[in-house]
């Protein structure tokens, strides 16, 4: 039947099916035995069938989705939108009740695309904190109406893509929330990712019998969030899972391996999720928790277990673009967890994008909010819906240099970046040329690296300043700095610390903890629909400014008997020399010109590790001519 003319299918199918004479026998089922009004009926209603079917496969294939002025228009009413819960097998029993865990993943789409029987790609944020902590500055939670239906979707992912033809899915990670399970984000995330391509089972309650399908779904899907969510999503994209086409990480972790360690320093474990898991699984989960301490370990060696959660390195395996942002002053998700994983997706050639700024732990939503909503949108069009926006072929790289001072810039490290050598000097100067001679400083592990960098004119036991001339002009710092020291310790054991530090007068965002950089007005704004019990309006927010003359630019730690292999530490041999370069840090810095450049050199910063830990408490000499900071200058 040829759908584009109905019509002249209508007279030919007439004229095939009546003969001028009925036959003498007419049989049952059989046309013939019809008189010609009674079969012209049937013809056109087996038409009407045929077309509705024709109409409805062909709605099916068209697009979800309207662009005007090159982005997806919002057409479909929130309000009216799809509002569900499955529960996803991820495949695993870690939990151990005997059950294939399965996580909650509330879903939310537009029900015109569902009526049509078209398919939505996916914006998905997979968390712990939708309980116990909620997401965004007003720590919003899940919530849900008294049959379980879900009422509010956290943040404005929902509020803003829905009605642009997305489905948002928000999945609770395996333990928490509505979850089975224990603590696995990846494979919470993936599970889901799974079962939007056909791939697992999904059910409509936590344990009955009863499937659901995504039949809704078109198989891409994008994974957002911030800090555990982002490293979930880093995760994600690190297993190489078909059918997530990009990422958004907000200062999400790409290495756990510098969460609770640095170059063989331990800091402490904390766990995965005890603090977020729901009553279930607080008891369940103690094995599985137990299990991964056991496998971590106390001793700062780089083993197996760290070496799967080093998402930095399986770079190769990824197939999904990244849109990253992270603030160089974030003392939640140290930039380290930045720079090295940039410099992995350039060497891969993983289409990529950054929004980089001098804050905190902070979401870009909360920094410059209309422009990147628009950014993302655009993002999640061009990877998601396959539009031709050119973003792929913008400035890759948005930074803040000073507060609210936003450039675009090509690349990050910027071109003409070169490393520059500065090394200690007897005098507490930092130079161009190595000196001899040593210095000495006595580790108090109640002091931490806040308190070495105060008063550098003063002197102190507990750390070494070695301060450069005032800057003749304005330099930029950008990119991943290192420091080699050569040090003897009296005991066995000794950790180092070493921070590079901005001394002069500015004024920048606050970042001292439990400052973020921003802060809440009392004002709101929407970004998309809502409903009373999910408005889409959040407060306001402006730069949290302060004055201050000194300025942590970068920080970074190790233990010295791990000076040979991050494998294994060797204790050390009390008066011996030895050499260990670690890296610093990950930043983006201008030191305006009369400042000063420094390297402070610590012990065990008590800002940084468990106090319920050994304390070497050694005494350190370190070898000036032997001791070296390499900076990363912009040209």
């Amino acid at each position: 039947m040829n759908a584009k003319s109905p019509v002249l299918s209508l007279k030919r199918a007439i004229t095939r099916l009546c003969p001028k004479t009925a036959p003498e026998s007419p049989h049952i089922g059989d046309t013939r035995a019809m008189g010609p009004k009674t079969l012209t009926a049937t013809v056109v209603s087996m038409l009407m069938a045929a077309a509705t079917v024709t109409s409805t496969s062909t709605a099916a294939a068209q697009p979800a989705f309207v662009l005007h002025d090159g982005v997806t228009k919002p057409v479909y009413s929130y309000e009216k939108a799809i509002r569900e819960t499955a529960w996803v097998e991820t495949g695993q029993d870690l939990d151990r009740d005997g059950l294939t865990d399965r996580v909650t993943a509330d879903i939310i789409r537009p029900s015109e695309p569902a009526a049509r029987g078209q398919r939505v790609p996916v914006i998905m944020d997979v968390s712990p904190y939708f309980e116990k902590i909620g997401r965004g500055n007003e720590r919003q939670p899940k919530t849900y109406l008294p049959d379980g239906t879900p009422s509010q979707f956290p943040l404005f992912y929902d509020n803003y893509f829905v009605p642009r033809g997305y489905a948002v899915v928000l999945v609770d990670v395996g333990g928490t929330n509505r979850s089975s399970g224990c603590f696995d984000d990846v494979a919470s995330g993936n599970g889901v990712v799974n079962w939007l391509n056909g791939r697992a089972k999904a059910f409509r309650t936590p344990f009955g019998p009863e499937q659901v399908q995504a039949d809704w779904a078109n198989g891409s899907a994008g994974a957002i969030g911030k800090s555990q969510d982002g490293a979930a999503a880093i995760g994600m994209a690190a297993s190489g899972i078909d059918g997530l086409k990009t990422i958004v990480p907000i200062a999400g972790v790409s290495s756990y391996y510098e969460v609770h360690n640095s170059h063989g320093a331990y800091f402490g474990w904390g766990g995965s999720g005890p603090r977020l898991y729901n009553e279930r699984a607080e008891e369940l989960c103690r094995p599985f928790e137990e299990d991964n301490a056991r496998r971590a370990g106390t001793d700062g060696n780089f083993n197996e277990f760290w070496r799967e959660r080093d998402y930095a390195a399986k770079t190769d395996r990824m197939r999904a673009s990244v849109f990253v942002a992270q603030g160089f002053h974030d003392l939640n998700v140290n930039p380290i967890q930045f720079g090295p994983w940039w410099e992995a997706l350039n060497a891969h050639h993983v289409p990529r994008k950054a929004w980089l700024h001098q804050a905190a732990h902070v979401d870009p939503f909360d920094l410059d909010r209309s422009l990147f909503v628009r950014t993302l949108h655009r993002w999640f069009d061009r990877w998601l819906l396959g539009v031709r926006n050119g973003i792929e072929f913008e400035p890759a790289i948005r930074i803040e240099h000073s507060p609210d001072q936003w450039v675009d810039e090509r690349r990050w490290p910027p071109a003409g970046t070169r490393s520059r050598t500065l090394w200690p000097g007897t005098a507490g100067t930092l130079g161009r040329r190595p000196s001899g001679g040593s210095a000495s400083l006595t580790d108090d592990p109640a002091r931490g690296a806040s308190q070495w960098v105060a008063n550098p004119a003063q002197p102190s036991s507990e750390r070494l300043v070695f301060t450069g001339e005032p800057l003749r002009s304005d330099t930029r710092i950008a990119g991943t700095a290192t420091v080699t020291v050569t040090a003897r310790s009296d005991k066995p054991s000794a950790r180092l610390g070493a921070v590079l530090v901005d001394y002069g007068p500015a004024t920048v965002r606050n970042t001292t903890f439990p400052a973020m950089g921003t802060e809440d007005l009392a004002t709101r704004s929407c970004w998309g629909a809502g409903t009373p019990a999910d408005t889409g309006c959040f407060l306001d927010t402006v730069a949290d400014l302060t004055t201050v003359d000194t300025r942590v630019m970068a920080t970074g730690w190790a233990d010295l008997g791990h000076h040979r292999s991050l494998w294994r530490g060797e204790p050390l041999e009390p008066g011996k020399a030895y050499t260990m370069t670690f890296r610093l840090s990950s930043l983006d810095h201008v030191v305006p010109a009369g400042h000063r450049l420094a390297l402070v050199l610590g012990g065990t910063d008590g800002d940084m590790f468990d106090p319920a830990l050994p304390q070497p408490k050694s005494r350190i000499t370190v070898e000036l001519g032997g001791t070296s900071v390499e900076v990363p200058i912009v040209r």
